[in-house]
């Protein structure tokens, strides 16, 4: 195990271990001398403290670790999972949004549309990328490739990651809510199969915007939510420091996801984050939709709609209070 070069603060006591092991092994190579069964206890030591920590993670935590740099991001898992991945550009009205990203490709042998949220890596591609936040012609480019996915009766996969729509006066100039809110109307109303997958974070409107599908997943250390913790935290608290007791509040983590009916299934991650084995991640993605595309092909476009339909109409609980004794 390589000393990692990112590391979280509740990761840092398996920095001090992993330096440990990192020395140990140097030691046997430069003495000649045999440590190992020394270098076994300490990789003992590793798996269990990370068991440990990763099995007990609070909501602030696993936002975390979705935001982690070295996290799969969409064109990861599409390499992984597909064949034959054909970029499609432009939205035909303004411009090319590459925080916003799709095209056809090949899933298990058959032609699907991709349409996914895609940050950068290094400082040149997160400018490019928006940092991953589309704007109105991201949500646009995006509801034509779904219309023609329609058009030809292929399945629509989308890959949800993004912190928020961009929220900038130029995309507020050219109508980013109503972008997303058209996207909203048009994804209930789609007449072929839809899943998406939540694979860092589903931040707000500008994961809806993208989101409308028959079946929605969600990595483990993903989340889903409403606002950022730290816009919830100004905003509730007045004070951004207070993100770790709002993103608590919000019930963002997937397993709260699952448990009010939100997302449909959780796809477990390698032990320590999906960046520590993106192909097994990948793998673990590829069978549940699979799984999912399996379950869709067998509805009609009809009892499609209609359980579509269904799936948000239920989503979500009231109460109305009784009238006010006077």
């Amino acid at each position: 195990m390589e000393t990692p070069t990112y590391v979280l603060e509740f990761e840092k006591p398996l920095r001090e271990l992993t330096k440990q092991l990192d020395e140990l092994r140097q030691q046997s190579i430069e003495t000649h001398v045999d440590l190992a069964h020394e270098i076994h206890g300490i990789e003992k030591k590793i798996d269990a403290m990370q068991r440990e920590i990763y099995s007990a993670l609070t909501p602030w935590q696993k936002v975390q670790v979705a935001r982690h740099p070295k996290r799969p991001y969409a064109l990861d898992y599409v390499g992984f999972l597909c064949e034959d991945f054909q970029e499609l550009h432009g939205d035909r009205q303004f411009n090319d949004d590459r925080a916003l990203i799709g095209g056809t490709a090949f899933f298990q042998g058959e032609a699907v549309m991709i349409v996914a949220q895609q940050k950068g890596r290094d400082t040149k591609e997160k400018i490019a990328r928006n940092f991953g936040m589309p704007q109105p012609e991201g949500y646009r480019k995006a509801l034509r490739l779904m219309k023609m996915a329609e058009k030809f009766g292929l399945p629509v996969l989308t890959f949800i990651d993004t912190p928020g729509a961009f929220p900038g006066v130029e995309s507020e100039a050219r109508h980013v809510s109503e972008a997303i809110a058209v996207n909203l109307r048009e994804m209930a109303m789609l007449r072929t199969p839809t899943i998406s997958v939540i694979v860092g974070e589903g931040g707000s409107g500008g994961a809806l915007g993208i989101g409308v599908t028959d079946r929605v997943l969600i990595f483990e250390n993903s989340y889903y939510s409403v606002i950022s913790p730290e816009g919830c935290a100004a905003i509730l608290w007045k004070d951004a420091a207070a993100a770790p007791k709002a993103a608590a509040a919000l019930k963002l983590s997937a397993d709260h996801l699952e448990k009010m009916g939100v997302v449909d299934e959780v796809i477990a991650e390698p032990l320590g984050g999906a960046h520590n084995d993106p192909a097994q991640a990948a793998s673990a993605l590829k069978y549940a939709l699979q799984k999912h595309l399996n379950d869709l092909r067998g509805l009609g476009a009809e009892k499609l709609l209609d359980t579509r339909y269904e799936r948000y109409r239920h989503l979500g609980v009231y109460e109305e209070a009784g009238a006010l004794r006077s």
